[in-house]
């Protein structure tokens, strides 16, 4: 007599087929978009203040109108009432070259830039001696640390450029300002060509009572020549200064921090 079937000895149901959905593979994910170009103020500015620079230069308008801008800082501040003209142009000139020999360390690694001028030293030697020796697996060798080099001098030149776009504004404002105060002091009259109060502007100069706005016999203004020879040596003096701090606290926090090589503690003088 058969005994009837278990449960567990019944046939199991087969397996429906795959859909077409199930089988196919996940679809890639779709490539992210590259981030969009950010703004930059600081960019922005310095292109602005280069371009504004150039116009200044072959504008007078525009030159004598972003002067007269500054003139209402400046003169409430230096101007002393038009008592003491040549300490309001030294004044002046301080006031031009720190603020030009700030832009210019802010904008210049001067690490890097003495790091290109002591690599490119040792670099010049290396590559006199692989040519002379005619290997050309020498020579070779050095076109990795010929281009390194190059890049480290284009960013270091780049660099100076973005300064230069602060100075190039600030000393042609500056000097405008200068002229344009000396003129308004003096009555200065295009028609007659002459100051209407030369009083105003005459002082002693190289012992000789000299009308420092506009002297005849000399080929450039006095109050030029003067205010060139105020702002050539404090531009030299202030960018060096700076210079050397930049290095030493770029030295200290070198020689601070663990690992330091002996190049960055105290490589760069």
């Amino acid at each position: 007599m058969a005994t009837p079937a278990s449960s567990d000895d019944a046939p199991l149901p087969e397996e429906a087929p795959a859909t077409a959905a199930e089988t196919a593979e996940p679809a890639a994910p779709a490539p992210a978009r590259p981030p969009g170009p950010t703004f930059n103020a600081s960019t922005f500015l310095l292109t602005f203040l280069f371009v504004l620079g150039i116009l200044m230069l072959f504008d007078t308008s525009t030159r004598n109108a972003v002067a007269t801008e500054l003139g209402l800082l400046l003169a409430p501040t230096i101007g002393f009432h038009g008592q003491y003209i040549l300490l309001t142009m030294f004044l002046a000139a301080v006031i031009e070259m720190i603020l030009t020999a700030l832009a210019y360390n802010w904008a210049t690694d001067w690490f890097k830039a003495a790091k290109v001028g002591q690599w490119g030293g040792a670099f010049r030697k290396v590559q006199m001696a692989a040519l002379r020796s005619g290997k050309k697996d020498r020579i070779e060798a050095l076109k990795p640390a010929q281009a390194q080099m190059t890049q480290l001098s284009t960013d270091v030149s780049v660099a100076q450029l973005k300064g230069m776009a602060v100075t190039w504004f600030l000393v042609i404002a500056i000097y405008t300002w200068v002229g344009l105060y000396l003129g308004g002091l003096c009555d200065w009259s295009n028609a007659a060509n002459s100051c209407l109060n030369p009083g105003a502007v005459t002082t002693s100069l190289f012992g000789a009572a000299i009308n420092i706005y506009k002297q005849p016999g000399w080929f450039l203004p006095p109050w030029f020549v003067l205010f060139s020879l105020y702002t050539v040596p404090m531009s030299l003096l202030f960018r060096r200064l700076l210079k050397h701090y930049t290095l030493r606290q770029h030295a200290a926090r070198a020689s601070a921090a663990p690992g330091s090589g002996p190049e960055l503690a105290g490589g760069v003088s």
